[in-house]
């Protein structure tokens, strides 16, 4: 074998770097890193040009930003060093592969790749050598991630949080101590809980003026009110949908559901973890019933604007599949027929074809005689009215929470300013004056939702439903349901009626109760009484191709 060449007055690049984040914050090993490299350099006659610091970064792919800077410089020409030096390979990279692969990236440039305690010559002896440390790198890299993981499982399995950022509306609290370790759980963070249920409510009932509202409506809703995210940015649509998706809400937190590259794992390697509920798991599960039904992948735009008045909403009861369209008689008569049927054959589904006329009648009818009266109204809306008026019970109390918290921060404030004109604090002490910054920011916070939780509270007061309002509102959405001249309202049919399921001899007509008391308060506040939340696209009267449509 042949012995490590020294080349005299070459100009080295230290290349240092952690595995995790706790260990760049506690130094555990970057200053010895660096006090090694530089010595070993000053014991051959290098000088030390850069130092490239990489602090809690993974070396097992080269997502590193230490690293690309690194690579960027030793592969430009000409390079600004000769030499990369690490403490060990496994410093700069735990893949076999991509480790060669970068060896000789470098090499092509005229820069080597040195350790300095692996010191390796260029024969194909120490070339090989290096390959098979490189191989026990990964494999040591890979049984420490799996004995890792199978820890964080079983921690994980007993309730405790693993460490990550919290979903938004949680915040992590110490539980237990055991040994040295601190075992956290999450609980209900009371500033940003209210925004959760907010967003949800929004997304279901929307704001009182408005049906249920769409990510891009609640993230402009949100942003217009200045409610801000927790670092305190402005909401875009990802995080809005993260929410609104995201079981955590419900009380069962998925651990271990993603892996490294954000693909969904097998169920089974799941690890559900309870935490207080913020959100109930029927008006989730509404939720994502709502936001599939909006989603263009599924639902093509013609559901919602056709000419049909049950397109989107009926579905065969026997298979679940929609209904659609079929003519006879050369386009004289109309049915609704089951597309699986029409697709796959009898053998798939032997569901029932209905003449679109007498099913449209027999389904605004029904609406009309059955739905729209006020003492049906009244029971059917009885439940969710109560549950709103707990709502308002437990805001009021919200509302109490963040005052006194607003309060108590003033104090604080108070006492700081009281010890800085006392003499007792050094106004010009960086800590002190994060301190001050968190306490205003948290008094701010805290009456900025107070503001906005009162706000509300004080628009659900006034839309309260009186009987006389439910008597007007069947009224009026009955007479408005028709058309002159036969037809009816697509618009009013759909505001009281998401599915209806057609089987032999029944008909199923299913609706939502926050979608019906959104559209009573809706109708309550329009300067023209009755008038149901329209579906209908808004266009954008512009001298260009997208011209309102002529009446």
């Amino acid at each position: 074998m042949t012995a490590p060449q020294t080349i005299t007055g070459a100009r080295a690049a230290l290349y240092l770097r952690v595995s995790t984040a706790r260990q760049a914050e506690h130094d555990v090993s970057i200053p010895d890193q660096r006090r090694q490299g530089e010595g070993w350099c000053a014991a051959r006659g290098y000088k030390v040009v850069d130092t490239y610091v990489e602090s809690g970064a993974s070396a097992t792919n080269d997502r590193r930003p230490e690293f690309q800077r690194l690579i960027e410089a030793g592969t430009s020409k000409p390079a600004p060093f000769d030499l990369v030096v690490v403490h060990s390979f496994s410093r700069f990279f735990r893949d076999h592969f991509e480790l060669e692969f970068y060896i000789r990236k470098l090499a092509k440039n005229g820069v080597k790749l040195v350790s300095i305690t692996q010191e390796m010559g260029d024969d194909p002896m120490h070339v090989m050598m290096r390959q098979i440390m490189a191989l026990f790198d990964e494999y040591q890299s890979k049984e420490t991630a799996k004995h890792v993981l199978r820890a964080m499982r079983e921690n994980a399995r007993q309730g405790f949080w693993n460490g990550s950022l919290p979903p938004i509306g949680y915040r992590v609290v110490a539980a237990e101590q055991r040994g040295a370790k601190v075992k956290k759980r999450l609980e209900i963070d009371p500033f940003h809980a209210e925004t959760v249920r907010t967003i949800f409510r929004l997304a279901l009932q929307g704001d009182g003026t408005s049906g249920s509202m769409g990510v891009k409506a609640i993230a402009a809703w949100l942003n217009e009110r200045s409610i801000r995210t927790r670092d305190g940015g402005r909401w875009g649509l990802g995080a809005v949908h993260q929410i609104l998706t995201r079981s955590t809400y419900t009380g069962r937190h998925e651990f271990n559901r993603r892996g490294k590259d954000r693909k969904l794992k097998p169920k089974s390697e799941a690890v559900v973890v309870d935490v207080p509920p913020i959100i109930a798991q029927e008006t989730f599960e509404a939720v994502q019933a709502h936001m599939q039904a909006r989603n263009p992948k599924k639902v093509p735009p013609r559901v919602v604007s056709g000419p049909t008045l049950l397109t989107g909403l009926i579905h065969c009861a026997k298979c679940g599949g929609a209904m659609t369209i079929r003519t006879g008689k050369g386009g004289l008569y109309r049915y609704y027929a089951c597309s699986t049927k029409a697709r796959q054959g009898p053998t798939a589904c032997d569901g029932m074809s209905v003449p679109m006329e007498k099913l449209d009648d027999l389904v605004a009818s029904h609406l009309e005689t059955r739905l729209l009266q006020p003492d049906r109204l009244e029971r059917l809306l009885s439940a969710i009215l109560d549950r709103r008026q707990e709502q308002a019970v437990r805001k009021r109390t919200h509302v109490a929470e963040l005052n006194k918290r607003a309060t108590e921060t003033d104090l604080r404030l108070k006492r700081l300013y009281d010890a800085i004109e006392n003499g007792v604090a050094d106004v010009e002490d960086p800590d002190l004056k994060e301190r001050i910054a968190t306490l205003k920011a948290t008094r701010d916070q805290a009456k900025a939702d107070a503001e906005r939780v009162t706000a509300l509270l004080g628009a659900t007061g006034r839309k309260s439903i009186a009987p006389d309002m439910l008597a007007k509102f069947a009224s009026v959405a009955r007479e408005r349901m028709r058309v002159e001249g036969g037809g009816y309202r697509r618009d009013h049919i759909r505001a009281l009626a998401q599915r209806v399921e057609v089987d032999v001899g029944e008909v199923r007509i299913l609706g939502s109760k926050s979608n019906l008391l959104q559209a009573l308060i809706a109708g309550a506040t329009e300067t023209k009484p009755g008038v149901v939340p329209s579906f209908v696209p808004k266009w954008c009267a512009r001298q260009d191709s997208n011209l309102r449509p002529p009446a």
